[in-house]
């Protein structure tokens, strides 16, 4: 996969080790990886969708890119520099451009304190304005997340709803004028007609203002609906990047969908409104292991629940490969034909 011009973000080789112990009662340790060499780029003005199962490493994956931990093997680059060699007023600059927004709208502010202080504190921490613009400038970042009350400066987080919070916090990570926003699971906790407003809204301020998103999301046909290409992962390692129309795509031909036997088997297990219609588990059973894979694991993943596997599958690391226009998959058993 190479790098594109346009490229935000690129991860190379990233990998992330763990220890923890081997027992609740056990003194002994051992080694889990969390990320398995993953690369990966992020362009401007893309969205890119990230998927897999609770524990893969999304979230890990996330922090890494934000520089919030440090990789055990690989570099994460912004702009083309090594963000674990930035210091001083470059690292400064590289946090006031990448920002995020979590999943939790209420544990994400600090509920002593007022929307004004908490959405004026990266103004000041990275002299963005005049004090005496503050309350203007918190005026318009609210505007540009759908809140325009007038009273809502010295309320504190507890008196809002959930959506209103998540516009809040979208509001903070707005004021600094970034370049990316990880979005992690930014509309699991709300209901859904909330979460079709909160997303609107991240579109419209994507184009408007020209942003990056890493989009990260167990709702599949929501990251169907936001990603221009999406990226599918299991248990640390990156298994497919596709075009954003291939991921819901259905049938018997092969070309312009998903090819992964886990990214079908992710699609299969979205329900459909149809009771005559049965889910059909193709990927054998779950294995009794953990969601993350000890480090001296070899081979591919997904091989002990995949239907296809052969050998190969549990001895070697499948190649990254091109199978179609922006698609790429890392399968022993999908052929680039």
């Amino acid at each position: 996969m190479r790098t594109m011009s346009n490229t935000l973000v690129s991860l190379r080789e990233v990998g992330k080790d763990y220890s923890v112990r081997a027992g609740f009662f056990s003194r002994q340790k051992k080694t889990v990886r969390a990320l398995d060499r993953i690369s990966l780029d992020l362009r401007q003005n893309e969205i890119l969708g990230l998927v897999g199962e609770s524990g893969c490493g999304k979230s890990t994956l996330a922090r890494i890119t934000l520089g919030l931990e440090q990789p055990t093997s690989g570099a994460v680059f912004f702009r083309g520099k090594d963000i674990s060699t930035l210091g001083g007023t470059e690292k400064k600059s590289f946090r006031q451009k990448a920002q995020m927004i979590f999943q939790d709208p209420y544990s994400s502010l600090n509920p002593r304190k007022t929307i004004l202080q908490i959405l004026k504190e990266p103004l000041e921490i990275h002299d963005l304005c005049p004090k005496n613009r503050y309350v203007e400038r918190v005026r318009e970042l609210l505007g540009d997340a759908g809140l325009k009350d007038e009273d809502i400066l010295g309320r504190y987080p507890h008196e809002f709803s959930g959506g209103q919070r998540q516009r809040i916090g979208l509001a903070r990570a707005l004021a600094t004028s970034p370049e990316l926003i990880i979005a992690d699971e930014p509309t699991s906790a709300l209901d859904v007609s909330i979460q079709a407003q909160i997303i609107n809204l991240l579109l419209d301020l994507q184009e408007q203002k020209g942003l990056s998103y890493l989009f990260i999301s167990h709702d599949l046909p929501i990251i169907r609906f936001v990603s221009h290409r999406i990226a599918v992962m299991y248990r640390g390692q990156l298994m497919e990047l596709m075009p954003g129309d291939c991921f819901m795509v259905t049938g018997r031909e092969t070309r312009g969908r998903a090819l992964h036997p886990y990214t079908r088997y992710l699609l299969d297990a979205v329900p459909v409104p149809d009771p005559a219609r049965r889910i059909t588990d193709r990927s054998g059973d779950e294995p009794a292991v953990s969601d993350s894979q000890d480090a001296d694991t070899n081979g591919c993943g997904f091989a002990p629940r995949c239907d296809r596997a052969a050998d190969a599958c549990f001895e070697k690391r499948p190649a990254w490969k091109q199978v179609g226009k922006n698609h790429f998959i890392a399968c022993h058993m999908v052929s680039t034909g």
